[in-house]
């Protein structure tokens, strides 16, 4: 770990037990694998929704210029084999299972697969490191619809509890810090030292935004913004006292869907980068924050349309890498899984945050990232009984 991101530690650290859970869920969003399955993943995307297919065939044309592939399931892939590598080199022992919300492998069949394997106490890491709707409760009511599923199936599903946000561990920022600092090594010498940090999440209703988090976080983009907001600083700080250079920032959003007529979280990518231009800012670096991985939203939209808008404009520009399979990553996740089971034993763990937010709940609270129509949803204080 770098200098620019220290760490002081409040309490004892957890030990090496993972007690009392006995199993970590890797809860991710699954994407198609192939030209056949990229319509039936949008399905199951849209579920309810009552969208034609036709309309499924045209937001499809992203995936069928990759032959259909999404690489995230790959990137999964990656970052189970570099968890399973680290508890074992640290001696936790503590399986990885794999669960996706929209294909395979599906989390209700992972589900069935932990309860007949007979693990009772299940913690669950998210792919989305920030609070809102869609990156928390939506996983967390798929949570609770696969355990019910199970229940209807006359099974004894285990507890499942989730892991807290990690967007201000250093093991989630450094990787990305080193990104950066790549990316402006990389831009050429007359524009690297004015170029402007351009940090991306994914775009959602101002709506969601602004109920995000817990209630008292909520108003004005809520903690989702807040929490990008706090990670994009803390990266800045670090490269400025890795180079020496205070660069300019900025939250922009992309990937934006659903009518017109719903206000989402602004500008977009390729409108800042106009902007920018227009501006004079000599070069650019956008850093996608928002995203655990390299999925298709940072392969297509800042890969394929932010960069030939930035080559249209004559933009300088290079992309930074996502967290992945990093192993500082990896490490964060079993640092935050000891912290977990320590706090679930009735300890006082350290809890490693930076930045001004600090560590987030434990246990999502009673009104935190609220839906539009309520469902039951696990691994909060509202969680159904088991």
């Amino acid at each position: 770990m770098s200098d620019a991101l220290p760490t002081e530690p409040s309490g004892p650290g957890p030990d090496s037990s993972p007690a009392p859970y006995d199993a970590l869920l890797l809860l991710s969003f699954g994407g198609p694998e192939g030209m056949d399955d990229v319509v039936p993943f949008l399905q199951n995307v849209t579920r309810g929704r009552g969208i034609p297919t036709e309309r499924l065939e045209e937001v499809g044309r992203h995936y069928y210029l990759f032959d259909g592939v999404s690489p995230i399931n790959e990137q999964n892939r990656a970052l189970l084999a570099a968890l399973r590598e680290d508890f074992a080199a640290h001696g936790l022992e503590l399986p990885v299972y794999w669960g996706n919300r929209n294909w395979a492998p599906y989390l209700t069949d992972t589900l069935r697969e932990l309860a007949g394997d007979g693990h009772r106490r299940v913690l669950t890491l998210a792919t989305s490191a920030y609070a809102s709707y869609s990156g928390c409760r939506q996983y967390r009511e798929n949570l609770a619809e696969s355990l019910a599923a199970l229940r209807d199936e006359g099974l004894r599903p285990p507890q499942v509890d989730k892991l807290r946000h990690y967007f201000n561990h250093p093991g989630f920022l450094e990787p990305v810090v080193d990104g950066v600092l790549a990316c402006l090594d990389d831009l050429p010498a007359e524009v690297r030292d004015g170029a402007h940090l351009a940090f991306t999440t994914h775009s959602i209703p101002t709506a969601a935004a602004d109920t995000s988090g817990p209630v008292e976080a909520h108003g004005d983009g809520g903690a989702y913004v807040a929490q990008h907001r706090d990670a994009a600083e803390l990266i800045t700080e670090a490269v400025r006292e890795r180079t020496g250079v205070r660069h300019s920032w900025s939250l922009v959003y992309q990937s934006r869907s659903g009518p017109p007529s719903v206000p989402w979280l602004e500008p977009d990518i390729c409108d800042h980068l106009e902007e920018l231009h227009g501006n004079g800012v000599p070069g650019v670096v956008m850093v996608p924050v928002g995203f655990v991985s390299d999925h298709m939203e940072v392969r297509y939209d800042l890969d394929t349309e932010a960069m030939d808008k930035a080559a249209e404009l004559g933009l300088p520009a290079r992309r930074s890498p996502t967290v992945g399979a990093d192993p500082r990553f990896a490490a964060a996740v079993r640092e935050l899984v000891l912290e977990r089971a320590a706090a679930e034993r009735g300890e006082a763990p350290a809890r490693c945050a930076l930045g001004a937010l600090g560590p987030s709940h434990d246990v999502c609270p009673v009104g935190c990232c609220p839906a539009r129509t309520p469902k039951p949803a696990a691994a909060g204080a509202d969680a159904p009984p088991l």
